[in-house]
């Protein structure tokens, strides 16, 4: 299948990479030219502009900063892409825009599915992504199969604008957990409690999550964590802010009570302004550490 591949950039790159691996002609199209010439060593071909990258594609996949940019790009891709295309939009950004860009599309005739992605850097160059994913049954079966050659989990979430709803509430919940197992790790490193000693304890009882188990805070129990490389991402604490973000706005236009979000958007917030935005979301373990 010709797929055009828009936005290159950390998660982009690998994701267009194994797209390539499964065997789909990729087209690869982004402002930075050293993405797009990452992804033509990776096998992809390189488009010039976005009318390359569109000119006959049966699909189309953008991975994009925020709204504004997809926005922008879809309304191009509207008027450049066959009509016969399949959209698939996997950028986090909130929901009223996911829904309004999949209204647009959907006035143009194309079918389209936004599907937020869940795994950051590492499973991105892995395939072992979990896509969230909204738009109508039949748009999501289109791009079941697209999908799945970047990921191991496909899950069909509703209706447009779902998918991000999932992808910012399931974030949401991860900064929560990522903070209180910093705090679990730092008070057992004050009552004398050895990382591997506390890991081995909290893993296998009660307090066992993620955060812990597969993306463990401090070095030495999981290796493959960003602990255990000076926090380098992994997952941007820049990144977990922006999510947040988007978090509290549908708290507020929804008013729905979310204490622990909200303590956790402003303790990535003050994390961030402290000049560690670049650094893995984990890195709040520092943080911790210092009390400030």
């Amino acid at each position: 299948m010709d797929i055009a591949f828009i936005g290159l950039g950390n998660m982009g790159s690998g994701m267009a990479a194994n797209l390539v691996k499964a065997g789909h002609g990729v087209r690869a199209f982004d402002l930075n030219a050293e993405a797009v010439e990452r992804a033509v060593l990776a096998g992809a071909t390189k488009a010039g502009s976005l009318t390359e990258a569109c000119r006959d594609a049966a699909a189309v996949v953008t991975m994009l900063p925020a709204g504004q940019h997809v926005r922008a790009v879809y309304a191009e891709v509207f008027s450049l892409a066959p009509p016969t295309a399949l959209l698939i939009d996997c950028s986090t950004i909130d929901v009223d825009t996911a829904r309004a860009v999949e209204t647009d599309a959907a006035g143009k005739g194309f079918a389209m599915v936004d599907a937020p992605v869940s795994g950051g850097v590492a499973a991105a160059n892995g395939g072992t992504l979990t896509f969230m994913v909204g738009g109508s049954d039949d748009a999501f079966k289109r791009a079941e199969a697209i999908l799945s050659a970047m990921g191991k989990a496909v899950i069909h979430a509703g209706v447009a604008g779902a998918g991000q709803a999932a992808k910012i509430c399931n974030n949401m919940l991860l900064a929560i957990t990522m903070i209180g197992t910093c705090e679990a790790f730092g008070l057992a490193e004050k009552l004398g409690l050895g990382h591997q000693v506390f890991f081995d304890i909290a893993s296998k009882a009660s307090g066992q999550n993620w955060s812990l188990t597969s993306y463990c805070p401090v070095p030495g129990p999981v290796p493959s964590s960003p602990a255990n490389r000076d926090y380098q991402p992994g997952f941007a604490a820049a990144l977990m802010l922006k999510d947040l973000t988007l978090a509290m706005q549908a708290a507020e236009m929804t008013s729905a009570d979310t204490p622990l979000g909200a303590k956790a958007h402003a303790l990535y917030d003050a994390l961030c302004a402290q000049g560690h935005a670049g650094q893995d979301f984990s890195y709040m373990m520092e943080r911790i550490r210092r009390g400030a």
